[in-house]
């Protein structure tokens, strides 16, 4: 029988299949190439200094954060360097490198500091971008700041430069350390939740804005030290490297009304007049000046510019680490403090004490370095890596922690098995304290007509759970668990300090320090930055000045990845819809996601219970670097 001809119908999907098959296999192939492209972007990184030609200009235009480490997915990261005016974080080793490097470099003659878009750090992690400034200028190479305008964190690192512009229009605004702070009882009180606190510690104030509403005396007390001791800091720094008489910004902010009015309202004159800039400049003038000083860059007659490198492109050329010889192991812990695993910018009690392990079983690593910049989290988590360090020295490799703008609560416990603790003299510390927080929410359920009920066998059964009035059988076996946690904590800060637990006692209760006060406490050994503590690695190891460092940092999952893509995408698009439904009229969008993310850790609290205990004693401090 002969076979008839396909049919219109078989012939269309025909076609139709062969283009999407052909479709995928094309998408599929651009990937290929696109990663193929990146593995060998990769694999010449770092082939050595760049081509460059004399008298040519670094140009430092960070974008976003600093960090100690990057957070996010690679997605994220990845889309984040591509795109115009996309979110970047700006890592603090990148920076040092990059100055450090350019210092020694004879074709770098000078560098230029463009700061608009930097989003700024910790005072403590700005003194190291500053020191190192300082290092550049001491190679006997000029700095250039330029800003449309200067925030509080920008114009400390501007201030270090030999020549500090702004554009006409712009503005200098210093306006301290401390921050106004939410408090929520009557908020709670409204509808229905209240909060149980216990905690071990005066000053342990983290958890206060759910139970009051406004900070105690004791609070104020510490938060006054505190804020007082990073500002004497700042302004005696900015007040040396501007050549101002001691006093100089603390009278400049107290006359600011009558100074501006005398300006006819012009900010830029302003600061023009009492010497916060050495000149007001247009971006075109500033570039014409930059021509002038150095080389004009004959690249595109259309557009011409002063000779340049940026940032990214001189650090993507740097030298990779020595593939081989003895070396110092870096590991970061920077964020919150869980107990389990969790992706970089974040400390998993898991996760940070395998790289801790890591460590120490590789056997190029002679010392470790922690790297801490983190306000704690769970004592259990804290304890982990606390133990793997001091394991790691007992294996006879020297361990120094390196704090950077916060080390305190858990960064603070994670630090105690260290050989040497250095710190920032900004680096707020301490608050060696410990406190469980239980809602509840039995009365929100009775106003919306949600009753609980039920037969545990035994009063345990109930206990704890937030739907339920507190039981006071239960709030005083958690404040005798908290109890025995901060004996925990003040005996290991004691023997950690080769000090008694009642000297500890004296200086903990949950309060916290700069590193400067914590020196005078005894509660760390010296003053110093994060090369400081690289130096004192190598001096424990005995290994060479230039010994390579070595980052320790845990590869993310294909889950992790693929969850941050897809999960992370998702829950923006949500998160967005909520705030969109939620915003009263007139309320600052950053003050709603500033409630919203105190609400939502006051949640989380009451629900981070689990199969080992039905609370968590958290040792965790809200203090921010400003």
């Amino acid at each position: 029988m002969a076979t008839s001809s396909p049919s219109w119908f078989r012939r269309f999907f025909s076609r139709l299949w062969w283009l999407v098959d052909g479709t995928r296999r094309l998408v599929l192939n651009l990937l290929f190439l696109l990663v193929l492209g990146l593995v060998i972007f990769a694999a010449t990184r770092g082939s050595g200094p760049p081509s460059l030609d004399d008298k040519t200009a670094l140009v430092l235009g960070w974008t976003g954060p600093l960090v100690e480490q990057r957070s996010g997915s690679p997605r994220d990261n990845l889309l984040g360097q591509l795109s115009e005016g996309g979110s970047q974080q700006v890592q603090l080793r990148d920076v040092l490198a990059v100055l450090d490097a350019a210092a020694k470099d004879p074709k770098i003659t000078h560098a230029v500091l463009l700061l608009d878009e930097f989003e700024g750090a910790g005072l403590a992690s700005l003194r190291e971008v500053a020191a190192a400034l300082v290092r550049f200028k001491a190679s006997g190479k000029a700095i250039v700041a330029w800003g449309s305008g200067y925030n509080q964190r920008q114009y400390y690192l501007a201030a270090q430069a030999n020549e500090l512009l702004m554009h006409p229009m712009g503005a200098v605004y210093i306006d301290g350390f401390g921050r106004l702070r939410n408090y929520y009882l009557d908020a709670l009180d409204k509808v229905g939740v209240s909060a149980s606190l216990i905690r071990v510690g005066t000053f342990k104030s983290a958890a206060e804005p759910f139970i009051a509403n406004g900070p105690s005396e004791a609070s104020t007390e510490a938060e006054k030290l505190l804020i007082g001791g990073m500002w004497a800091t700042y302004t005696a720094e900015v007040e040396k490297a501007r050549n101002w008489p001691a006093g100089t910004l603390m009278q400049t902010i107290d006359a600011l009304p009558q100074s501006l009015v005398a300006q006819g309202g012009n900010a830029g004159k302003l600061a023009l007049s009492i010497k916060a800039v050495d000149a007001l400049v247009t971006r075109d003038e500033l570039r014409e000046r930059l021509i002038q000083r150095g080389a004009a860059d004959q690249t595109d007659p259309k557009r011409p510019t002063f000779r340049q490198v940026s940032f990214t492109e001189y650090l993507a050329s740097l030298p990779a680490p020595k593939a081989l010889g003895d070396a110092v192991g870096v590991i970061v812990a920077a964020g919150e403090i869980s107990d389990g695993r969790e992706p970089a910018g974040k400390i998993g009690g898991l996760s940070t004490a395998d790289l801790v392990r890591q460590a120490r079983n590789d056997e190029r690593i002679k010392a470790v370095v922690l790297r801490v910049d983190s306000p704690g989290g769970s004592a259990f988590g804290s304890e982990l890596i606390r133990r793997e360090l001091e394991l790691t020295r007992a294996a006879g490799k020297p361990v120094v922690v390196s704090m950077g703008s916060v080390a305190a609560s858990g960064g603070y416990w994670i630090s105690m098995a260290a050989d040497e603790v250095l710190a920032d003299a900004t680096t707020i510390t301490g608050s060696i304290g410990v406190f469980a927080l239980l809602p509840s929410a039995d009365k929100a359920l009775d106003k919306i007509g949600v009753h609980t009920a039920g037969n545990p066998s035994t009063w345990l059964g109930g206990a704890g759970d937030p739907r339920r009035p507190m039981d006071p059988r239960f709030a005083e076996l958690v404040q005798t668990s908290v109890n025995h946690i901060y004996a925990d904590f003040t005996q290991l800060a004691a023997k950690a300090r080769k000090t008694t637990p009642e000297k500890i006692d004296a200086v903990a209760q949950g309060r916290v320090w700069t590193g400067a006060q914590a020196l005078e406490r005894g509660l760390i050994d010296k003053v110093g930055g994060y090369t400081d503590a690289l130096a004192a690695a190598r001096t424990r190891a005995k290994l060479a000045d230039d010994a390579a460092v070595v980052y320790i940092e845990r590869e993310p999952s294909r889950f992790e990845r693929l969850n941050a893509l897809l999960g992370g995408a998702v829950a923006q698009v949500l998160a967005d819809q909520f705030a969109v439904a939620m915003v009263p009229v007139g309320v600052p969008p950053a003050l709603l996601r500033e409630a919203r993310d105190e609400l939502g850790w006051l949640s989380r609290m009451g629900n981070a219970g689990d199969g080992r205990q039905p609370f968590v004693a958290v040792t965790h401090c809200l203090c921010k670097p400003e």
